[in-house]
């Protein structure tokens, strides 16, 4: 008999991709063998996405194209865009197994049940009725030079622009003995750094009793053999004082901080439901530097949010300009049906949200490029991920991405570089030595070579 094959399609963020190596696991232990999306496969799994109506789209073009590819295989539909739309998807002919963002553990006997009675499968259940959060463990992952470790589940914001808290339901957050448990593995499997990822991240522990993210930070400073803790995303409002304490203590937790901005005017945050107001969000970015000089923030921008003025986008872009973000991840405004913003009346034009996107995107070449030169003829620490055109190419504990002349063996390792030429979306760098223990961390941030 031969094996039977499966393959995947992520679309969306880290959180989905995550999700996708533990639906692997479960049909890997049932003896499937994973092959390439573009090959021919007994299973099809497309985890969509639906953060935007562009994520709709391109989810309903991968499902359609698996279909296309292979009309005997068994076509599944997972992720956001299932959650929310399972009518649209399941009148797509040729759809035959449809879950959404709960009860992925099931897909399994799902495809075990549709080969036996050949009839379409909805297992989509109303995700707001969800309190659990469901243990999905990942003890490496395919692609095998960065572990993410999912915390969380579900959003409680409901900002204006936003579908998620349909999509994923409502906060939940992990087991905290299973978040270190699944840690530990991950470091014994080799990894160096683990990222912490969650639809809403750092607001893990808002729904445990005496338990919150400082306390899982805490504990995880204590898994033997981590190297570097980084924080995928966390909010303004969940920087407490505690956190920022935890943060200033730790030797693993990493000069990079992921804080989304969204805008820097009251007036629009106001109109996003967004739980901060500039002040706030100024006093913890002057908090963070006290402790850490030279770290790397870096944030989500979203420009021509309704009714946005030119004075309110000029209130963001001298708010990042005066702040030095170190990288921006710049959005024009998109309406995402079902949101209460895509009913506002004042929509801004497409020429105008484009042209004030690309005033923040020059703004942010200028940033990042200034932010890497400070690390000119400085060392840091590399994890090389991948080689490219001869190249190895890594991250920097505060993000900066470099390529290095080195052998391929090094992918994953912990690697010494001395920064030759600071740039910006890469800097280039050359190999000092390879680390055979962490660098404790210290405020000086980085050495000088003599």
């Amino acid at each position: 008999m031969t094996n039977r094959t499966i393959a995947f399609h992520t679309l969306g963020c880290k959180v989905n991709h995550y999700e996708t190596e533990a639906m692997w696991q479960v049909f890997k232990n049932d003896g499937y063998e994973r092959v390439d999306f573009e090959q021919n496969a007994d299973v099809f799994v497309v985890n969509t996405c639906t953060v935007t109506n562009t994520g709709d789209k391109k989810s309903r073009q991968v499902i359609r194209r698996a279909i296309r590819q292979n009309p005997d295989a068994v076509i599944a539909v997972t992720g956001c865009y299932a959650q929310t739309s399972p009518k649209e998807i399941m009148d797509i002919p040729g759809v035959d197994i449809i879950i959404g963002t709960e009860d992925r553990d099931k897909l399994l006997s799902y495809v075990d049940q549709y080969h036996k009675e050949r009839e379409p499968i909805n297992g989509v259940k109303n995700i707001m009725k969800k309190r659990t959060y469901e243990e999905m463990d990942v003890p490496y992952f395919t692609d095998r030079t960065r572990a993410t470790l999912k915390i969380q589940e579900g959003c409680n914001n409901f900002c204006t622009f936003c579908i998620i808290p349909w999509a994923r339901g409502l906060m939940r957050s992990r087991d905290p003995e299973k978040v270190v448990e699944q840690a530990q593995t991950l470091v014994d499997e080799g990894y160096k750094e683990i990222v912490l990822t969650g639809i809403h991240t750092g607001g893990y522990g808002e729904d445990l009793k005496d338990y919150n993210l400082a306390q899982l930070l805490r504990d995880l400073e204590e898994v033997d053999g981590l190297n570097r803790l980084r924080i995928s995303s966390i909010e303004a409002s969940q920087l407490t004082d505690e956190v920022i304490d935890v943060i200033n203590d730790s030797n693993k937790i990493v000069r990079h901080l992921h804080i989304p901005i969204q805008s820097g005017s009251d007036t629009v945050l106001k109109r996003m439901r967004r739980k901060y107001t500039m002040e706030f969000f100024e006093s913890r970015i002057i908090k963070l530097k006290e402790i850490m000089p030279n770290v790397a923030i870096t944030s989500d921008v979203i420009v021509g949010f309704p009714g946005e003025t030119e004075e309110e986008f000029m209130e963001t872009y001298d708010f990042i300009r005066k702040h030095h973000f170190s990288e921006l991840h710049v959005f024009p405004y998109s309406i995402r049906t079902g949101t209460p913003a895509a009913r506002m009346t004042d929509q801004i034009d497409n020429e105008t949200k484009n042209e004030r996107v690309h005033r923040l995107l020059d703004l942010n070449k200028e940033l990042a490029q200034s932010y890497a030169e400070q690390f000119k003829d400085g060392v840091l620490e590399i994890i090389p991920e991948e080689m490219k055109d001869g190249k190895l190419i890594g991250h920097s504990d505060n993000y900066l991405k470099i390529e290095v002349d080195g052998d391929e063996s090094l992918t994953g390792e912990l690697v010494k570089v001395k920064i030759t030429e600071p740039g910006y979306p890469v800097s280039k760098g050359e190999v000092v030595r390879v680390l055979e223990k962490p660098m404790i961390k210290t405020y000086a941030y980085l050495e000088r070579t003599i």
